[in-house]
C-alpha cells in the first residue's frame, strides 16, 4: 500500500517538475535584450520612394471624394496627413502635388489612378473616403 502510494507522490513531483522546466523553456532560450540609455523606438532608417502612381492616387481622392461624402473636415484633415506623410519635405504637399498634376509627365499616372477610381464603383471609393478620414 505504501509503495502505491510512494509510486504515486513520485509521480506527482515528476509531473510537478517536468510542468514547471516546461513553463519556463521559452523564456531560458529567448533573445537578452540589451539595455540602453536610448528610449527604445523604431526609426525608419530607409527613403521611403514614392511614385507618380501612388501621388495620383492620392490626387484623384481630391477629385472624388467630395461628391460621396460631402464636404468633410475629417476628410481634409485626413487628407492633409495623408500627403503630409508621403510628401515629407515639402512645405505644402497640397500645392505641390497640384503643380504636379499639371506636368505632362505626370498624365498617364493620373489617367490610369482615374481609371482605378471608376473601376472602383462608388462602393469600394465611399470606403477608402471613409478610411482617409480616419487617416
Amino acid at each position: 500500500m505504501q509503495n502505491k502510494s510512494q509510486n504515486k507522490i513520485l509521480k506527482l513531483c515528476s509531473l510537478a517538475l517536468l510542468s514547471s522546466t516546461l513553463a519556463f523553456v521559452p523564456t531560458a532560450f529567448a533573445k537578452k535584450e540589451e539595455k540602453k540609455d536610448v528610449p527604445q523606438e523604431n526609426i525608419d532608417v530607409t527613403n521611403q520612394q514614392v511614385t507618380k502612381d501612388e501621388l495620383a492616387a492620392i490626387y484623384v481622392l481630391s477629385e472624388v471624394c467630395p461628391s460621396i461624402i460631402k464636404q468633410d473636415k475629417k476628410f481634409d484633415a485626413g487628407y492633409a496627413r495623408l500627403l503630409k506623410d508621403y510628401m515629407p519635405k515639402e512645405k505644402n504637399p497640397e500645392s505641390t502635388l497640384t503643380s504636379l498634376v499639371k506636368q505632362s509627365s505626370f498624365k498617364q499616372a493620373l489617367e490610369q489612378a482615374r481609371q482605378d477610381a471608376k473601376a472602383a464603383g462608388d462602393k469600394g471609393n465611399a470606403q477608402v473616403c471613409e478610411d482617409v478620414k480616419d487617416y
